[in-house]
């Protein structure tokens, strides 16, 4: 008898801990939805942005707009397939740069 009530309570709490789990999915599922759509927007913001800045030629630096956009697409790809992986697939082991400066004038010799 003790032992049948101690495979029950066994049992609820696997229950119990696998719905736990089941939650934190869906609610990590929910707040990964919600970043591909802040990378949308911010994709859209870089985007509007890229189209309505001046390309000064004597400005020393430039934002690297279309490095920005891989990036973010890679991101939204990385959040994709975690979400959904493909099968038997390898993954892109490439890094993202960060760096999104662009020298726009070659370095001057010094004196």
């Amino acid at each position: 008898m003790p032992t049948t009530v101690f495979r029950c309570l066994l049992l609820l709490s696997l229950a119990v801990v696998d719905g736990i789990c089941y939650a934190a999915s869906a609610h990590e599922e929910d707040q990964l939805s919600l970043v591909q759509q802040q990378l949308d927007v911010i994709e859209r913001l870089a985007t509007q942005t890229a189209a309505t800045s001046s390309t000064e030629h004597y400005e020393r630096y430039l934002f690297d707009y279309p490095r920005l956009t891989q990036d973010i697409q890679r991101i939204r790809r990385g959040v994709k397939d975690y979400l959904s992986p493909p099968r038997a697939q390898p993954r892109d082991s490439s890094e993202i740069t960060g760096d999104y400066r662009l020298d726009t004038l070659s370095p001057e010799p010094s004196p």
